[in-house]
């Protein structure tokens, strides 16, 4: 069960001693869907971020190793200002709080050239080569897809014949992304939306979340980003950024939808996960966001396969989260 504890684990001090930050005031910030926590730590004037990811349950080495590639290519992921990886523990440069989200519901206005913003870094991302990254391949593709049948078609009293799923992404993903998926392979954030994207003071963007980054199809951070799970993003402003990409990158519309239902149909399965196992229901809150992507997704022709299951072992009733009313 992730942990929601925000007391700082009691050997914090001493590494913060270790990485001559003794004596800073730690304070919490945030925990999230894993087991890892943070916090903030003021010392002197000056601020950074301790990272807390019990080595039990949290390898940290690919974060540390998607930061150094970020870096090096010219991106802006938190600099490490100090590690303890056996004690779990990581003192992390501090981007603020001026994050994506909160930035544009101070200011509705700013949307647009936000999201442009956040559109021309994946473009410059994306020609870069991958990373050393593992691939996004289909044993992936298929365990998250998984998900769905797994956790969501039981917690709504469904059958979750996981073969049947399988076997239609499986012919989705033959038709779609099999022949172009080495051709097309980048660095693949997998969490590159409004609340994983800060605004530094010198204008850049400073990215987060970015441990479970894979060697992918471009698509996905486009997913992310324009059909994201926490906030809507009105369909003008998702059809002009595809617009901003495609200006200057390859853009395959069937991938687009075809990574959109899965990473949709994985997110409803965690988030039910979230819930039943871990004790998080607020997630279900997103729910109804997410099967509207979803079943937008699914309409593209690409999809026929999968939306055909869809449509034989999940009625309407079980749709859209509307069963979480009388749950929460």
């Amino acid at each position: 069960m992730a942990a929601t504890n925000m007391i700082p684990p009691p050997h914090a001090p001493a590494f913060l001693d270790r990485a001559g930050w003794g004596g800073g005031d730690i304070r919490p910030l945030a925990g999230d869907a894993s087991f890892r926590r943070y916090f903030r730590v003021h010392r002197d004037g000056d601020s950074a971020v301790l990272m807390d990811a019990p080595p039990e349950y949290e390898d940290s080495r690919p974060f540390l190793a998607v930061a150094e590639h970020l870096a090096a290519i010219g991106f802006r992921a938190p600099r490490v200002l100090a590690r303890d990886l056996e004690a779990g523990l990581i003192l992390l440069e501090d981007f603020g709080d001026d994050r994506m989200k909160e930035a544009i519901e101070a200011d509705p206005a700013a949307e647009t050239p936000i999201y442009a913003q956040a559109i021309d870094l994946l473009a410059d991302l994306h020609g870069h080569a991958a990373g050393p990254l593992p691939p996004y391949d289909m044993a992936v593709y298929q365990r998250e897809a998984g998900l769905f049948p797994e956790w969501y078609m039981p917690a709504v009293g469904l059958d979750a014949d996981a073969e049947g799923c399988a076997t239609s992404w499986a012919a989705a993903w033959d038709a779609v992304l099999a022949p172009i998926a080495a051709d097309r392979s980048v660095s693949v954030l997998r969490d590159y939306h409004a609340e994983n994207i800060m605004l530094l003071g010198d204008g850049s963007l400073g990215l987060l979340d970015f441990q479970d980054a894979l060697a992918g199809h471009p698509a996905y951070d486009l997913v992310s980003l324009l059909q994201d799970a926490r906030r809507d993003v009105p369909p003008d402003v998702e059809a002009a950024m595809i617009a901003r990409y495609a200006a200057r990158r390859p853009f395959d519309e069937a991938a687009y939808a075809l990574l959109g239902a899965q990473r949709n149909a994985k997110i409803l399965g965690i988030f039910t996960r979230l819930w039943k196992r871990d004790g998080k229901p607020r997630y279900l809150a997103f729910q109804p966001r997410v099967w509207g992507y979803l079943e937008r997704d699914l309409a593209h022709p690409a999809l026929a396969p999968v939306k055909a299951w869809f449509d034989a072992h999940v009625p309407p009733a079980q749709r859209a989260a509307h069963w979480t009313d009388h749950i929460i």
